[in-house]
C-alpha cells in the first residue's frame, strides 16, 4: 500500500459518520474514530490501549467477553452482518442504545488480529419505539377489556 493509499484509508476511518472501533485480540482498543468520540464521549487519547469495558455496562461485560473470545476462536461473529441494538455507557455515565455491526479483521496471512465494531447512537429511536410498543399494548389491553378510557 502506498503512503497516499494509507492516508486515504486513515481519512476514511477518521471521517466516517459512524463510530468505528477496533480492538486487538486482547480486547485493547486500537482504533477509535471521531464518530466514536461523539457517541461515547471519550477522546481517542483517553481510550486507546484501554479495555472495551469503558463502554460496556458492567452487567453485560461477561456476556460480551464470552462472545468476543468465541468469535475470535471460531473465526465468525454470532450475527454475521446483522446489526445489533445493545446497551452501552457514555463517558458521563448516561445510558445509551447503540446499533452495532461486528466483523473480524485478518492480517495478510489470514490470522485474526482483532474485532471491528461499526455503529451509531440509536437511543432516541429505540426509546420512541419502546414507548410506541407500550402504547399499542395498552390499547390492545383496553380493547380486550372493553375499556375506552384513555391513559
Amino acid at each position: 500500500m502506498s503512503d497516499a493509499e494509507f492516508k486515504l484509508h486513515q481519512a476514511i476511518v477518521e471521517q466516517a459518520p459512524d463510530a468505528i472501533i477496533f480492538a486487538d485480540r486482547g480486547g485493547a482498543i486500537r482504533i477509535w474514530n471521531r464518530a466514536a468520540e461523539s457517541v461515547f464521549g471519550y477522546a481517542a487519547a483517553e481510550v486507546l490501549g484501554g479495555s472495551l469495558d469503558v463502554i460496556i455496562p458492567e452487567r453485560l461485560r461477561s456476556a460480551h467477553w464470552d462472545g468476543f473470545h468465541r468469535a475470535l476462536d471460531s473465526g465468525q461473529t454470532r450475527l454475521g452482518a446483522t446489526a445489533l441494538t445493545t446497551r452501552s455507557v457514555h463517558k458521563n455515565g448516561s445510558r445509551l442504545y447503540v446499533e452495532l455491526s461486528f466483523g473480524l479483521i485478518r492480517n495478510e496471512d489470514g490470522a485474526i488480529v482483532g474485532a471491528l465494531a461499526v455503529g451509531r447512537d440509536c437511543t432516541a429511536r429505540y426509546l420512541a419505539e419502546r414507548a410506541l410498543r407500550a402504547r399499542v399494548a395498552q390499547l390492545e389491553e383496553n380493547a380486550k377489556t372493553g375499556c375506552n378510557a384513555q391513559p
